[in-house]
């Protein structure tokens, strides 16, 4: 019998570094692949990279996203199996987080508990530990919940830094991390786990 692929649905609100290499991680897959990327803003630089590999997008209102459950049917129509929250700056609802169970994760550019919550995300991330004088940072690759930074931690891993290195600096270094764990974290969750 054969494996039907699993369907991930990649959630950003910026640029898209962190989509572009999942998707490519997964383009040429039988497993799995990217079958729709959702944003929340209309002029995100991730529906370009979307459109460059033909895959479908999804422009999410706030109203909509929390007040209705009508995202659910979209993710049913693309038979989403995981959803990837890439740079994606909004608390997911319950009713999402219930509806994939153990099946969301997000990157965040930090070690958390550390450097995390509302409003601590891509810059002021890496200002809050350049001001803390720390000596590493990295990343976590966390289960969303319904609090932002506080689902149970799935993976970590670590950088040196030097009392010379700038907030833009710990971003470059971080970034590096996030490109080269989160697509292969994914791959385990989606294509190894039953």
């Amino acid at each position: 019998m054969k494996k039907t692929k699993k369907h991930i649905a990649v959630f950003a609100s910026g640029g898209g570094s962190n989509a572009r290499r999942i998707i490519e991680h997964f383009a040429g897959s039988d497993e799995a692949d990217v079958a729709l990327v959702v944003s929340n803003k209309a002029d995100a630089g991730v529906l370009n990279i979307a459109k460059e590999y033909g895959i479908p997008t999804l422009i999410i209102q706030r109203k909509a996203f929390y007040e209705t459950e009508n995202i659910l049917d979209d993710l049913r129509e693309y038979h989403i199996d995981f959803i990837a929250l890439a740079g994606f700056l909004w608390l997911v609802p319950a009713y999402l987080v219930a509806a994939y169970p153990d099946k969301m994760v997000n990157i965040h550019p930090a070690l958390l508990p550390q450097y995390g919550g509302k409003g601590m995300y891509g810059h002021f991330v890496h200002e809050a530990v350049k001001a803390a004088n720390e000596t590493e940072s990295g990343i976590t690759i966390h289960y969303v919940n319904t609090r932002y930074d506080e689902g149970s931690y799935i993976f970590q891993a670590k950088v040196g830094l030097s009392p010379e290195d700038t907030p833009e600096i710990i971003a470059q270094k971080v970034l590096a991390l996030e490109h080269r764990y989160f697509p292969k974290v994914i791959e385990q969750l989606v294509c190894h786990s039953e």
